[in-house]
Parts: structure tokens; sequence; C-alpha cells
């Protein structure tokens, strides 16, 4: 059989960029002439080589093979579904203006955004790149110990860190990405490594987020004018990268982004999945997303994210993420964000229930400063989502659908389930402290008690259909949670 990676590429022994192609805005351009970044792409195909031939030399047959049809039918590790709350980190360069989004480099020099030039030229000194603001990513204050606490404390069974944002400096001493990396510079420390150690310590499963592409690298924008026809970035620069941070880290996630331009074929991302679930050593445990392509998401892949903030409205019939952020207008970290720009305790609660009642997980971002902070109004938001999930979990973890996702009816539930226990989460306490629930079928065996109260509750039959609950007599403050309550019923259809 084929070996799990195949090289198809014509190695380029010399490569030099047209003048027209050459990027104003990329940091390195200077530091590294053009007849060495042509080296670098011959040496990029050349470790491809290697890797291939002893990847080749293993002698076994792939379980899995480059193409979508084979590498769509890995069943999913169970670990993802079961784990259902995650927390996404976005945090890099674009930390250090900390203005409008994690997009600032594309909106100030990309589209030459008014207000972007404005902000550069009233904050920082004439003549400013964006490559200046890596010294002053410094992560100075990160503390990834107590990062990891943080998010134990959220109820977070999985963290994903972004190791390289499309602006394409790593959060890691990355081998091809020269002096545009945290450790040769900024921070001067492997970030990625080290969170990694402090999630492990509490078992805590890690996820790295990965671009694909990057807006003003050089070797790319040669690439896109060729009409994506050659691969001088994916050899010297994607791949080298994806392998490096697998090989190194041992990740469990591996959450793919900046695929939208490039088709498969220029990604070559077939060959690196099934290098992935074949021979890596992760092959057995890890979980990838679907933007592996332009016209992978919601198509192929391990689960689907299928766009920002996706709500599917209905059960969909394959595992998937929604991916959120506490800010609501930036992943990145923002220095002037409003209050009434976050999200609330009571949303995220909500739409983690929603998420999970149609068989999602759910993926809460942060955005923490340059020096590496996690500020208090975020801080606040992920200790009441673990607050309510300390009482609330069983509903949560390691749930399954129920026949029925929601009522349709003026009552606001969700229901989840475990095995033959039905779980009605209810987002607002009725007035009269009765809660009437239609679609679960009462028998003569029927109980029904609430999360974190210990009494048994009282229960009849609805006249049409249903059941009427009555609910504990004190008000919803008084409980162990301020919103969203959860019913467990058992002998219910």
């Amino acid at each position: 059989m084929a070996s799990a990676l195949h090289v198809t590429w014509t190695v380029p022994i010399t490569w030099s960029a047209p003048r027209s192609l050459r990027s104003p805005f990329w940091p390195i351009s200077a530091a590294v002439p053009w007849a060495e970044m042509g080296k670098m792409v011959a040496r990029g195909a050349a470790r491809w080589l290697l890797l291939g031939a002893l990847v080749a030399a293993a002698g076994c047959g792939p379980l899995y093979s480059p193409d979508w049809p084979s590498l769509d039918a890995r069943p999913l590790p169970a670990w993802f579904d079961q784990a259902k709350v995650g927390v996404f980190v976005h945090w890099g360069v674009f930390s250090v203006p900390a203005y409008g989004s994690e997009w600032f480099w594309w909106h100030w020099q990309g589209e030459r955004r008014a207000d972007y030039e404005r902000f550069v030229r009233e904050r920082f000194p004439p003549n400013t790149t964006y490559a200046d603001f890596a010294a002053r990513f410094t992560a100075r204050d990160f503390e990834p110990r107590f990062w990891a606490w943080l998010f134990e404390q959220a109820g977070a069974r999985y963290v994903v860190l972004t190791t390289k944002h499309h602006e394409g400096f790593t959060n890691w001493g990355s081998p091809v990405s020269w002096n545009w990396n945290s450790v040769d510079t900024g921070p001067h420390r492997d970030l990625v490594g080290e969170l990694g150690e402090a999630l492990r310590e509490r078992n805590i499963r890690y996820g790295l987020y990965h671009s694909l592409l990057e807006w003003f690298n050089p070797l790319y924008l040669y690439d896109k004018k060729n009409g994506f026809k050659t691969q001088n970035f994916v050899i010297s620069k994607t791949m080298p990268e994806l392998y490096d941070l697998v090989l190194r880290y041992k990740p469990d996630l591996v959450w793919s982004d900046g695929d939208w331009e490039g088709p498969d074929t220029y990604w070559n991302s077939t060959s690196f999945l099934a290098w992935l679930y074949n021979d890596s050593p992760v092959k057995d445990t890890v979980v990838v997303n679907d933007r592996w392509c332009n016209n992978c998401s919601c198509h192929h892949g391990g689960y689907y994210n299928c766009a920002d903030k996706y709500k599917p409205g209905t059960l969909p019939q394959h595992k998937w993420e929604m991916c959120t952020s506490i800010d609501k207008r930036s992943w990145g970290y923002r220095s002037n964000m409003q209050l009434n720009e976050l999200m609330d305790e009571s949303s995220i609660i909500s739409e983690l229930v929603q998420t999970v009642s149609f068989g999602g997980n759910y993926l809460l971002n942060v955005g923490p400063t340059k020096e590496g902070v996690i500020v208090p109004v975020f801080q606040e938001r992920l200790l009441s989502l673990g607050k309510w999930l300390r009482v609330n979990g069983e509903a949560i973890y390691a749930s399954k659908p129920w026949r029925v996702q929601m009522e349709n009816t003026t009552v606001d539930a969700w229901y989840t389930s475990k095995g033959l226990t039905v779980y009605a989460i209810f987002l607002t306490w009725p007035e009269d402290g009765v809660l009437k629930l239609s679609s679960p079928i009462p028998s003569p065996s029927t109980q029904v008690t609430m999360l974190g109260f210990s009494e048994m509750l009282k229960w009849e039959k609805a006249v049409d259909k249903g059941l009427l609950i009555t609910l504990p007599y004190v008000l919803p403050s008084v409980l162990t949670v301020p919103c969203c309550w959860t019913l467990k019923l058992e002998g219910v259809a």
C-alpha cells in the first residue's frame, strides 16, 4: 500500500520572488535575504522528502489513505464528545496594540483602514511597523499554572491555544519562523510548551490552534499570485510547523484555521492528516476540526466548526463544536472593551446548554493581555461558568442528545440524556413555581429531582401531555446557581 505521506512537489533548488510580490510588511524580509529564502524553501522540501522516506521505510501500510472518504471515516476519539466544555485562548503580537481585534495587522496594512492608521499614529512612534510590536509582547506576567488552575475551575476539559495566528508569529521556537517567534523575541519563552505542561499536570486535554496561511508572508503571496499552483510556502513553512507541533508537544487536538483561500491540493491537508492518523505519536487520541481547505468546512475533517459562533438550529448528524468569545467583538484582547460588549454569565450558560443539547461542544474564548494577564472580568465569567458546572455538570459532561432537544412550547427548556436518565435544563424560573414539560412521557416509576437540591420534587401528569413539576419553594437566588436549573428525570420515555 502507498505510504501515508505522499510527497508530490517539485523541489525548487533556487527561488526568487518578483519584486512586485515582496511584502513591505513582512517582519523578517530585511533580516533574511531573498536568496536565503530560496534556500529555506529547498531545505524545507528536503526535510519533507526525508520524512516521506522514513515513513515509507516503516513498511506498514496506512490505515487511512490521504483522501477525504478514507479520512472522514475515522471514528472520533471518545474523549472529545465526553469533554463538552473547552476554553479557547487567542494570544499573540496582536495583543500589543489591543485594538479592534486579532485582525489588527490586516485592517491596518492590508485594508489601510483610516481608524487603524490613526490609532498607530497617535499611540506609537513614527514609522512604527507591526514587527516593532513583537518586542512589546513580553508575557511578563504569564503564569501557566495559574491559567491551568483557572481553566480547571471554569470546568474546561480541554484548552486550545493559538500557536500561530494569521500574522505568522509563533508562540514557540518554530525552526522555520526565523526571528518571528516567542523564543527569539518578545517573551523569549516557549509559551506553547509552558502552558501544555501546566495543563497536563491537571489532566486537561491540550489543543493547538494553527493558521495555515500568513497574510504577508512573501512565500504565501508568491503561491497565491500563482493561483496556488506552486507550494513554496506549504513546503517550507506550513507543513514543517504542523509536524513540529505534533512531534514536539503531542497535542490532543489540532485546531486548524486560515484555510479559506487555498484548495486541499495546495495545503496538502490530506497527506498531513493521513500521517497524523496513521503514524504520529498521537494517532489514536488526536482530534481535528474541519478547516483544512477552502471547501472543507462543514464537510471534511474530524468534527465540524462550520463557522465561528455556528448554531445549527437542529440536531446535526455529525459531531460539531461551537466556538465563541466572551468579548463579542473580538477574539484577541481589546484594551477599550466595554461591559455591554461582553457576554454575561446567563448568556454563556444558556448558550452552553443549547449547544450541548444539539450534541455540540462549547469552546469559550478569552484574550490575554500582552503581559499574559487574563483580565478579572474574563476570570469572573470563567469562574461563574465553573460554579454552575459543579452543580449541573452531570447533565453536560459525557451526555448525549435526547430524542427531543428542546420544548416546543413557551417553556424555555433544553434536554440532554445519559442512558435512561433525562435532564431538563430550564432557563427561566416560572412565576407560579410550577414547570410544565410537555415532551417527557411519565410512568408510575417516574422520579424528579433537581441538581443541587436534595429533596425529591412532586409532580403530576399534565391534562394534555407531559408533566407538571412543583419546584422547590425558595427564591431562585437562594439556590446555588443564579440561572439555568436542571431537573433529573428518571422513569420517563
